[in-house]
């Protein structure tokens, strides 16, 4: 299938995609992945400076950079796609969602392996940085502009600069950290309330008591 399948799933998952003609020459999310399977199949057959050159013209074309080293699974979506940029031993799975503005670089300490891996069915909001060679585990969620500098479990949501683990399979990570102010009840009105009752009712006591006898002075 290869590209017509990752045409499909562009197509599928954005609402604004009216048919796959428009996803093949309009997206520029599919555009890179053409150039990126040309420049990558290079790469691997050591025409470094050819893969290079193809990854080059990709950039020109869309604005997403992708080293021809980066391993791309299966369907990738690229959402918008503007200022992306993939290291060149990014390593992504399939099915994953990832918006624009997102890097997975380096952190300039490492050599080898120097750039993140992604998991499969992992989605990655605009803005994020994911950096160094950390694991993302399957079925995450990296929330818009987090930067992620240590390894994520499978079927968590993460966010936050530096990210932090605040989901896992759905459930807040420190219940007691689930203060919603907004949904607080206000209990003023019911307790000024409660106190004019009270001070009605001592006033209709006060009027039945008998009068207090003045004492006589000395």
């Amino acid at each position: 299938m290869g590209l017509l399948e990752d045409a499909r799933n562009i197509q599928r998952l954005d609402p604004a995609a009216k048919s796959l003609v428009e996803v093949v020459l309009l997206y520029p999310g599919f555009h890179v992945l053409l150039f990126h399977r040309a420049a990558h199949w290079l790469y691997c057959h050591k025409r470094f400076f050819l893969a290079r050159m193809v990854s080059q013209w990709g950039r020109g074309f869309t604005g997403i950079e992708i080293h021809p080293g980066a391993k791309i699974g299966r369907c990738l979506f690229i959402d918008h796609g503007m200022g992306i940029v993939f290291g060149e031993t990014a390593e992504i799975g399939d099915n994953c969602t990832i918006y624009h503005q997102v890097t997975l670089g380096g952190t300039g300490k490492d050599t080898g392996k120097r750039h993140p891996t992604i998991g499969n069915n992992v989605l990655i909001g605009a803005g994020a940085k994911i950096l160094g060679p950390v694991y993302i585990g399957d079925n995450s969620r990296i929330a818009a502009g987090s930067v992620v500098l240590q390894n994520l479990p499978a079927n968590c949501t993460a966010a936050g600069v530096p990210a932090n683990v605040v989901r896992i399979n759905g459930e807040k990570v420190n219940p007691a950290d689930d203060l919603n102010q907004q949904d607080v009840p206000n209990v003023l009105p019911t307790k000024l309330a409660e106190l004019e009752s009270r001070i009605g009712r001592l006033e209709v006591a006060d009027q039945d008591l008998p009068p207090v006898p003045k004492k006589n002075a000395p």
